[in-house]
């Protein structure tokens, strides 16, 4: 027997969490229906399938407020295409209502270890759908990431709310893009990163190691791991080096070339010794979500 979340009796007699944000997706019924107004809708769409998809969902949503409305938590609600860190102010714990891209978009915007974030499928994936062969509707949530389906999400999130649940934590990893003088820091991603040329067809080129930033007021002219402070004693100093070996004591007294041993990123240069070029179809880094996702597809 299910337990109502109107009838949910907890230990604390106040909320835990005083301020929610609500994350909602847009789905793809109401992302071609504004298509569809302009002309632009793609004419082999299956209109009753993804409109029955947009119900479901929107069944759900109505379903959680009415949750959040009865224990008189205080929450505001966002499109996920609209999220912004504005939407952040002062919020304890964020709701992601959708699938796993929801939650995904939604945890780009958390800083690490600040806000709790929570995913709700708002339209899983039924069992009826995992015994075919043939999906009978791709557009369902496999939920990977989600805590709680749309079927028992109203003792799960009465429990949550009550500070009844259990916060895990979960790696992301950040990606630095470094041209010659500028830098760019990309939001951080829960599940992995793609490195590739923008067209499937092209070759990605880029270098691939262990970059180890150098100062080259000290470094240059160095050969037996000592420096001059003159140009006649570096010289000198230089004469009585030899290089050898490829370890990384050794290539510490190895002096830095002119050209071909270092690089600059953002304005800092850059021992690139230990990396090397690479000419692929792109390079993929995962995090430890991302790798079981994958694993799992």
């Amino acid at each position: 027997m299910s337990v109502s979340p109107y009838r949910f009796l907890s230990s604390s007699s106040t909320p835990h969490f005083r301020k929610l944000l609500v994350v909602i997706k847009q789905t793809a019924y109401e992302e071609y229906s504004q298509l569809r107004l302009r002309g632009k809708a793609p004419k082999a769409l299956r209109w009753q399938r993804l409109e029955n998809r947009y119900k479901a969902h929107k069944a759900c949503v109505n379903d959680l407020l009415g949750i959040l409305r009865h224990h008189n938590i205080d929450h505001q609600c966002v499109n996920r295409v609209e999220l912004d860190r504005q939407h952040l102010a002062n919020v304890d714990l964020v709701l992601a209502v959708g699938g796993d891209g929801t939650v995904l978009s939604s945890a780009h915007f958390l800083d690490n270890g600040t806000i709790p974030l929570l995913g709700v499928n708002s339209d899983p994936i039924q069992d009826s759908d995992r015994d075919t062969k043939k999906n009978t509707d791709e557009r369902r949530s496999h939920g990977a990431l989600c805590m709680c389906t749309a079927d028992n999400m109203a003792d799960s999130l009465a429990k949550v709310l009550y500070g009844e649940g259990t916060i895990m934590e979960r790696t992301r990893i950040q990606c630095v893009v470094k041209s010659t003088f500028s830098e760019t820091r990309l939001v951080p991603a829960l599940n992995d990163i793609l490195i590739a040329n923008p067209s499937p067809a092209a070759v990605s080129r880029f270098r691939m190691g262990f970059l180890v930033p150098v100062d080259l007021s000290d470094r240059l002219g160095l050969m037996d791991g000592s420096s001059s402070s003159t140009s006649s004693s570096s010289s000198a100093a230089a004469g009585k080096g030899q290089l050898g070996g490829s370890s990384f004591e050794e290539r510490e007294t190895m002096p830095y070339k002119k050209y071909g041993t270092v690089t600059r990123f953002g304005g800092i240069p850059y021992d690139i010794r230990d990396s090397l070029n690479v000419w692929s179809s792109g390079l993929w880094i995962s995090t430890a979500t991302g790798a079981t996702a994958a694993m799992a597809a």
